[in-house]
């Protein structure tokens, strides 16, 4: 579950001016000087993602400029990212330093040998200023492999004020039956209740996450996600499927979501628009929107809220599920593990990348940083989410990228058919417990 856009960036010439002083200003007060350790070039591998990756590029400059390094960005799309990492990690152009989700999929980096533990290698007192819940993403066996390097990412609902007062809707739904009631009463004035960028999976697997959990709790996708024999048989899988084919039968997502796009900015284009009332995505789509659509958002019509409860569910209400965070890692076969550590220890933690995360809707996963959040930029959405994450008793990695990848293709694939009225709910099951 990735975060996207292809929207041109928010910074205006005036913040961008501001976070250079900055960020030359709390680079030159890090662990290490020029010189000290960031000698050599380094690559870096991320997502390619219009709102971020200035941020990036800006610690990267100053990070250069102050330590005397070499440091070069190199951004992919998401899907095609994906597979690069599985083939490109052992290659002879293997990145020294690349972004990934941490959970699953790093585990399998681990395995192959093909990602350096940072353990040792990180500072101490470095490694103490993260969120432990959020550090623990990049932890496989005991041993730290990557380190957070951008805002949290809970899955939430994001909403329109404005379709929702047009449809007579006065707060977003906090139960199940609340939902159901708040689309029948979008669809009657001719809105798509929910933008569902049905064209990528990944995007529908959200609902799944969330509905198992609420219907069976947390241990339901844990015994999945440890490849107990029969998980996927648990009744809950069928009972949160057969809920979302509910929500298709009742048109909830509109006739034309299989080809809707998040990568092209579809469903976001809908939710501003005002064509669509809801949407349910990670965190990022708050910066993503600010991005592409910044007079919605600075007109305060988005609003946004936690996934509603489940009639008899076993799940807590304050659970969450998403990516804890996205990692940066470094490769085994890194020809300059030191350059690729102190780039990592001198730009993920510095005052100027936090601020600048904050800037554009991100929540650092850096822990005491509540009374920050609220003096800030955005402090009603940066304090939902900080909220979100600390009050959450588990927070449930996104399932394509906890499970192995092999797995997590198959699902998403016959999630997607599901979704498409192609698959039953319990042809799913039957497909992914024999799987």
């Amino acid at each position: 579950m990735p975060t996207m856009n292809r929207f041109a960036s928010l910074r205006t010439a005036a913040t961008v001016a501001a976070v250079t002083a900055l960020a030359l200003t709390a680079s030159a007060c890090g662990s290490g000087g020029p010189g000290s350790g960031g000698s050599g070039k380094v690559t870096v591998w991320s997502l390619q993602n219009d709102t971020l990756n200035p941020v990036q590029k800006q610690s990267i400059d100053s990070y250069n400029s102050v330590h005397g390094g070499s440091v070069t960005l190199k951004t992919f799309i998401n899907d095609p990212y994906k597979k690069k990492l599985q083939t490109g990690l052992g290659g002879d152009d293997a990145p020294d330093v690349f972004l990934n989700w941490g959970g699953g999929n790093l585990a399998e980096y681990v395995k192959a040998g093909t990602v350096t533990d940072l353990s040792k290698r990180l500072d101490s007192d470095f490694k103490a200023e993260f969120l432990p819940s959020v550090l623990a993403g990049g932890t496989v066996d005991g041993k730290v492999y990557g380190v957070p390097m951008e805002g949290v990412q809970p899955v939430a609902f994001f909403y329109n004020k404005d379709v929702f007062n047009r449809a007579g809707i006065k707060e977003p739904p906090a139960t199940w039956q609340q939902l159901l009631t708040d689309i029948d009463k979008m669809k009657a004035k001719h809105i798509i209740p929910i933008a569902l960028a049905g064209s990528q999976s990944w995007t529908e697997l959200m609902w799944l996450e969330y509905l198992l959990d609420r219907v069976g709790g947390p241990k339901v996708f844990a015994a999945i996600e440890e490849g107990r024999p029969g998980a996927w048989a648990d009744p809950a899988v069928e009972t949160a499927l057969g809920m979302i084919r509910d929500l298709v039968d009742r048109g909830a997502f509109g006739t034309k979501y299989s080809t809707v796009g998040q990568d092209s900015g579809g469903a976001y284009a809908l939710l501003a628009g005002g064509k669509a009332g809801m949407e349910l995505m990670g965190s990022w789509a708050y910066a993503d929107l600010l991005t592409s659509a910044p007079d919605f958002v600075k007109a305060g019509k988005l609003g946004w809220a936690p996934f509603p409860t489940v009639p008899k569910g076993k799940g807590d209400p304050k659970n969450v599920v998403g990516n804890p965070c996205n990692y940066f890692s470094v490769t085994e076969k890194s020809g300059n593990k030191s350059g690729a550590v102190d780039f990592i220890e001198n730009t993920v933690d510095q005052p100027s990348y936090i601020a600048d995360l904050l800037s554009i809707g991100h929540v650092p996963a850096i822990a005491g940083i509540k009374g920050q959040l609220m003096g800030g930029i955005n402090p009603d959405y940066t304090g939902f989410i900080y909220g979100m994450v600390a009050d959450a008793p588990t927070f449930t990695q996104s399932w394509d990228q906890a499970l192995p990848p092999d797995t997590a293709a198959t699902m998403l694939t016959d999630l997607q058919k599901v979704f498409n009225k192609r698959m039953t709910p319990k042809q799913f099951v039957q497909a992914m417990d024999a799987a």
